[in-house]
Formats: C-alpha cells, sequence, structure tokens
C-alpha cells in the first residue's frame, strides 16, 4: 500500500470563536491510500487545541509501514499498531483510517455505511454551527443555515454575552438549538440556572458545560439538568466512555477524537451498553471526514456534521443534503468525488 499526503489548509466562511479561542481556517493533511488499482481518500483536521499540526502529522506519517496489513484489513490490529507508533494524534491516525474504510468499501464494492450496519432511514438531522459573534453576523449565519436547509442550529456559548446570543438568534427563527458551552462554564449553580433558562428558549442538549477536569461539577448539573448534558473534550477515546458514565447524560464521538471510524463505532457500542446517548460531532471538515461520520450517524441519536457548510474552499463535492439530512448514497466507500 502506498500513501500520498497533501497539506491542506481549510478556510473558513466566518470566524469560528468558541469560549476560549478563535480562527479563521484550520490545517488539514488529505491522504490518499492506494492498493490493487483502489484509491481510499482520508482526511486528518488539527484543530489548534487537540495540539496536532502539518508538522506533527508529516513525523508520524514517516513513522507509518503499512506492507504487512493486507486485504481484508485487520482494523483492530492496525488501530493498535498506529497507537503504538506513538501516543495521542488521533486525527492523522483518523486519516489513515477513514482512508483504509473508504479502500475496504470500494473494494468490496459496498457502501462504507452498510460495513457498520448503518440504516440511512436512521440518519438523524445535524445541526448547523454559529460561532460565538457580533449580533448582526449571528443573524447572518442564521439565515445561511436557513438557506441551505437546516433545521436544528448549534450556538457555542461560555461567556457572558451567552443570553444575548440566544436571544438574538430567537428573533430570527424558532428552530430548536444544541448548546455547546465548550468548558466555559465555572459555577454549576449559575451553569444549572442557565439549563433551565435554556430549555426555556428551545435547547434540546447542552454540550461540555464545565471544565472537562470538574467531574464532579458536571456530574451536580447532569443530575439536576431538565435537558441532556453531553461529554465532549472529556471523551475521545474508547477508555473514556466509560468515564462519563454518572457524569454525562452522553457523550460527542467525534472522529478527529477517537483515531477514527474502528474506535468511533466501539465508543458507540460501549455508550449503548451503558444507556449514554450518542452525539456524531465533527471538526472543520471537508466532505472526506464528514461522510465517514455519517456513515456511523445513523447509529446515533443526534448528529453535529456541519463541516463542508461552514468551509468556502471544499476540494470535494458537498455530500447529498435535504431537509436538514444527509443523504447516505448506494455508491462504494464514502461516495466521496473531487471537484
Amino acid at each position: 500500500m502506498k500513501i500520498f499526503a497533501k497539506p491542506y489548509q481549510l478556510e473558513l466562511k466566518y470566524p469560528f470563536t468558541i469560549a476560549k479561542f478563535s480562527r479563521t481556517s484550520t490545517p488539514l493533511m488529505l491522504l490518499e491510500i492506494e492498493h490493487e488499482g483502489f484509491v481510499g481518500y482520508g482526511e486528518a483536521s488539527m484543530v489548534p487545541y487537540m495540539g496536532e499540526s502539518l508538522e506533527t502529522a508529516s513525523a508520524f506519517l514517516k513513522k507509518v509501514d503499512l506492507s504487512p496489513f493486507t486485504f481484508p484489513f485487520k482494523m483492530e490490529e492496525i488501530t493498535a499498531y498506529l497507537d503504538d507508533l506513538a501516543p495521542g494524534q488521533p486525527a492523522i491516525k483518523a486519516a489513515i483510517d477513514i482512508a483504509l474504510y473508504d479502500l475496504t468499501g470500494k473494494i468490496l464494492n459496498q457502501p462504507c455505511y452498510q460495513l457498520f450496519g448503518s440504516s440511512p432511514d436512521d440518519m438523524p438531522r445535524t445541526t448547523f454551527t454559529i460561532g460565538i459573534d457580533t449580533p448582526e453576523i449571528i443573524i447572518k449565519k442564521v439565515h445561511d443555515a436557513l438557506a441551505n436547509d437546516f433545521k436544528l442550529l448549534k450556538i457555542k456559548l461560555g461567556r457572558e454575552t451567552d443570553k444575548l446570543l440566544i436571544e438574538t438568534i430567537r428573533s430570527v427563527t424558532d428552530l430548536p438549538l444544541y448548546v455547546d458551552a465548550n468548558q466555559g462554564w465555572i459555577n454549576k449553580e449559575e451553569g444549572l440556572e442557565m439549563a433551565f433558562w435554556l430549555q426555556e428558549q428551545g435547547v434540546l442538549l447542552i454540550e461540555q458545560p464545565m471544565p472537562k477536569e470538574d467531574m464532579d461539577g458536571n456530574a451536580w448539573i447532569t443530575d439536576r439538568s431538565p435537558i441532556p448534558i453531553i461529554g465532549d473534550e472529556a471523551v475521545q477515546r474508547f477508555t473514556d466512555v466509560d468515564k462519563a458514565v454518572g457524569v454525562y447524560h452522553g457523550i460527542n464521538v467525534k472522529l478527529m477524537k477517537s483515531a477514527g471510524m474502528y474506535e468511533a463505532s466501539r465508543m458507540i457500542q460501549q455508550a449503548k451498553r451503558k444507556n449514554l446517548k450518542i452525539l456524531m460531532g465533527c471538526m472543520s471538515e471537508t466532505s472526506v471526514a464528514t461522510l465517514a461520520g455519517a456513515a456511523l450517524a445513523p447509529l446515533c441519536d443526534w448528529a453535529d456534521l456541519d463541516g463542508p457548510f461552514l468551509t468556502s474552499n471544499n476540494p470535494f463535492q458537498m455530500p447529498v443534503f435535504k431537509e436538514g439530512r444527509y443523504i447516505l448514497q448506494n455508491q462504494a466507500g464514502l461516495g466521496v468525488i473531487k471537484k
């Protein structure tokens, strides 16, 4: 197998601001893995807070030798091999994993979602994410979401302007909302008060209200909240799922955290065993990682897979999208098509 890597700067339509930082682009490493005439596409989206970069991704890829692995690929062994090469670095590991699943689907002439037992009929609606911004830009983003046929919105909170942002959105639309505080709430009593207020505003769930290290504070809010509390930064990989029990109502699974589709599917299965709800999330991504997440989304309760709609230079064709849902196609692999 041959790996071809291409650095890429993914530009965002709007500056993306959350509780603790802001950015206008995201560095990616786009992969192609070639095997017996087939090519699988993969992607590493390296958002700043995860600590990866084009330099770390390039250094990791130099260590990777996939020649001992033959088709059918044993993803458990490959995941263990990649983890043994270096700790952390889940995004570049995810890029390899995604490319191998795309490759597998193409070799078998089978859509990736079928490899995981997903049904297109069970696809949840996905959200359009709105970062912290001025009321004028917030309203512009809402109109963008509506124009693209979204039926759910997600708003980033975690600052003193939280209520203003919600009220601004409510001045334009009554669509249901998800909220992501990105660890921005510090006082648990104030957080709980906000949870009750957000419920009145049509919010359906709250991601990571307090710092991930404050397990007691998050558990205290979860125990009293009128709407589900979801662990995000606190839940990275499989071993974190059990730790979320009693602390959150559910978990946010992201391929760039889980090191790919293999471990994400295991996290979904374990969360179901532990009676945890599941949100399939994303980073700033092209159609490649988005369609990889969409292949697993029908196994989840909620979805937040809006990457291609938030960017201006997606090098692949947009996924098929209608009335707030991705429409999974009967195409081999992920169904990704270059522009």
